[in-house]
């Protein structure tokens, strides 16, 4: 485990139940949201808030995200993208 799951079982946080750390996540992003809809100063720390909960989910299900997300960004430069009917779609993987 690395700083952030560390940081939890030092903290004595959650480091088992994986939907609870799902939720907990899902509450960040809201949190963020609202942050940017009511213009409040913390976006920044509601982002990092997000980023820090999905680091370490990744880090408790043993997933290299920072791998994971090159693998993804690879895939979708390769993928083609039309208009049709107003609507942009996916025409090539």
């Amino acid at each position: 485990m690395y700083r952030i799951g560390e940081n939890k079982i030092a903290k004595g946080f959650n480091v088992t139940d994986i939907y609870q750390e799902f939720c907990f996540l899902y509450g960040e992003l809201s949190e963020a949201c609202e942050a940017y809809r009511k213009k409040k100063d913390d976006l920044g720390e509601e982002l990092a808030d997000v980023a820090l909960y999905l680091i370490g989910l990744s880090e408790l299900l043993g997933i290299n995200l920072e791998e994971e997300i090159m693998n993804k960004m690879e895939k979708n430069e390769k993928r083609k993208y039309e208009t049709i009917n107003g609507v942009l779609t996916k025409v090539k993987e």
